[in-house]
């Protein structure tokens, strides 16, 4: 019965629908970015370029506050039930953000949509975890993530092409939400939080994935245990503020790049889009192959090298790209080293979140959440602080802007080298699963 051939292979099913959910989530984060752009919405609200920054910006600083309370509830009572409620709010609020007629009304549909999505990558961190064993965890995450980006990658794209046909910025919104309360049933329907629970699922591949059967839940009391473990962990801390500068970095891509081809390089808005299109693309194939060069690097140099290696090689990569960008005429040039960010930002994420699940254990979805908090918080940063640069460096603003860019990935390279996967945060849980 324990025979790998003859095992089910419900668990890949539960990461083909957990990536139906990343695209989801992923084409409602990024959707506003090409939105506060088009002609119907500033025709519309006529916001100015700092109430926008700060939407965009409410956003990913909601999101970050709510990783690890939504992080715990996860851990505390199920995947199953908290990402498909998590899914069914977030697309409400989508919806709702397509009703709203003023400055405060967005940010508040924004700022709570931040607040639902905020376990959706925590609680795939935990059923990658539970569901997938420990040599093939980079790939399932990245897996996991590659369905975010096909959803980050045609947003751009398909928001524009929604918004130029129907000729209304709303309705976008609304059919992405419809979108989003299909999914939350079929997440429902397919997953359950642990391989034990799900009926489908044969003894060959239970002893395959290697999980124990009834694994306590992370209580409140314990959480408290968990927190005082987070904040006393040299590694978790490294992990979280590489995430945090990585997002500073990153967040460029989905937040001003779009504003800045249309506003700076002359280009059209649907031009505009299929350019990001392209750009997050990149991202797509980074998280195919970031799965594989870290559990490449993880049998070749051992857990801790294995997770650091990826991450710090592609953090430098993308120091670099930025640093081209302000020397450059050529608009598909700097397409080109935006594409290359993207790619490396998605090529170190699978080692990232291979970590969490290294050692998290029965507070991965917390653990998850407290570092996504922190990269939030640098995204949330980044979408404010690119205006503010643009305005203080006069003539040399976009100049500004790149460096600073550049700047985060380098000290995201260096600030990670501390860091040990081999170090759980629980000691009192083994390192591999039994």
């Amino acid at each position: 019965m324990s025979d790998p051939a003859k095992a089910t292979n419900i668990r890949h099913r539960i990461i083909g629908v957990t990536m139906v959910m990343a695209f989801i989530l992923y084409l409602d984060r990024i959707c506003m970015g090409e939105i506060v752009k088009s002609v119907s919405f500033n025709q519309d609200l006529g916001l100015s370029k700092v109430q926008i920054g700060q939407i965009l910006g409410s956003f990913f600083f909601a999101y970050a506050l709510f990783q690890v309370p939504a992080g715990w509830a996860s851990d505390r009572f199920g995947a199953r039930p908290m990402l498909t409620i998590y899914i069914v709010l977030w697309s409400l609020l989508t919806a709702m953000t397509g009703f709203m007629t003023g400055f405060a009304g967005l940010l508040a549909a924004r700022m709570l949509c931040g607040v639902a999505e905020a376990g959706a990558y925590p609680t795939s961190m935990a059923l990658v975890r539970k569901w997938i064993p420990l040599n093939g965890r980079a790939r399932a995450a990245g897996m996991v993530a590659f369905g975010g980006r096909i959803g980050g990658t045609l947003a751009p794209f398909l928001t524009i092409w929604m918004i130029v046909t129907m000729d209304s910025w709303r309705t976008s919104l609304w059919i992405d939400g419809a979108i989003g309360l299909f999914i939350a049933a079929l997440f429902w329907k397919v997953v359950r939080s642990n391989p034990h629970e799900h009926p489908q699922v044969n003894a060959a591949e239970l002893a395959l994935i290697g999980r124990p059967e009834g694994e306590k839940p992370l209580s409140g009391r314990e959480l408290k245990s968990a927190l005082w473990s987070f904040t006393k962990s040299k590694s978790l801390w490294c992990n979280s503020v590489n995430q945090m500068l990585v997002n500073i970095g990153w967040g460029f891509l989905v937040t001003w790049l779009p504003t800045y081809l249309v506003e700076e390089r002359g280009v059209g808005q649907i031009e505009g889009g299929r350019m990001v299109t392209y750009v997050l693309a990149f991202g797509m194939l980074g998280q195919i192959a970031g799965g594989y060069y870290c559990d490449w690097a993880t049998r070749r140099f051992g857990l801790r090298w294995g997770r650091l290696l990826p991450m710090t090689s592609s953090n430098l990569v993308c120091a670099a790209a930025y640093f081209c960008c302000p020397f450059i005429d050529s608009t598909w040039l700097i397409i080109a080293c935006c594409a290359v960010v993207s790619f490396c930002t998605d090529l170190a994420n699978p080692a990232l979140w291979s970590f969490m699940g290294d050692v998290g254990g029965r507070a991965t979805a917390a653990a998850g959440g407290w570092g996504n908090m922190w990269g939030n918080f640098g995204a949330s940063a980044g979408a404010v602080l690119v205006p503010w640069l643009l305005k203080v460096g006069g003539g040399d603003g976009k100049m500004f802007v790149f460096f600073t860019l550049g700047a985060a990935f380098v000290l995201a390279g260096l600030v990670i080298l501390p860091m040990d996967a081999t170090r759980k945060l629980l000691p009192d849980e083994p390192l591999t699963p039994a």
